[in-house]
């Protein structure tokens, strides 16, 4: 057995502006869901940011509700939580990679998303992730949203000269065609 070691967290990001969360919850399981809410809550108010939740029917259904609040609201992040834990069909398997797979294009799309859809094998797993004394999932994933937010704030601030430059930054289009032929 390999032995554990201490894993490094990030400092907690701080806002000038109070960021506002949406909280998607799958209330499948609910005791575990509820614990995952405490613990995403007490990231959220350890910061002074503000949320909301809604509950949808179950973890396939939290990337669609992420997709239509972002296009109808003005959250800055998004935490999907709920549980799925595997039974005696393979809907287990479909569940958890059709939804984390949607989750991920949604953020490669730009969304400030903070994933803890738990995945285990058995309710007790499932009790220990939510567990706030071993590291509950649910503030775990808030973490994750609000650092997304807090890099995409300051990648949108920055005034480093990366990316793209324009013609006002000194490329001229005969500089610029000059380069495209090397």
């Amino acid at each position: 057995m390999v032995a554990f070691k201490s894993r490094y967290a990030l400092s907690r990001p701080v806002f000038e502006e109070q960021a506002k969360l949406l909280l998607v919850v799958a209330p499948y399981y609910k005791e575990i869901t509820d614990a995952l809410i405490v613990g995403a809550q007490s990231e959220i108010s350890a910061i002074n940011a503000v949320s909301e939740i809604i509950e949808v029917p179950g973890a396939l259904e939290i990337p669609t509700a992420i997709a239509m609040a972002d296009k109808q609201s003005d959250f800055d992040g998004y935490i999907a939580l709920g549980c799925v834990i595997r039974g005696e069909t393979t809907h287990y398997d479909a569940v958890c990679c059709n939804s984390n797979q949607a989750i991920q294009f949604l953020g490669l799309r730009g969304l400030c998303i903070g994933n803890g859809i738990l995945n285990v094998e058995n309710h007790q797993q499932a009790l220990k992730r939510a567990n706030p004394a071993l590291g509950n999932k649910g503030a775990a994933a808030a973490a994750a949203a609000l650092h997304l937010i807090y890099l995409r704030i300051k990648l949108r601030k920055s005034t480093n000269a990366v990316g793209f430059r324009t013609r006002e930054d000194g490329i001229t289009s005969e500089k610029s065609a000059s380069s495209d032929r090397k």
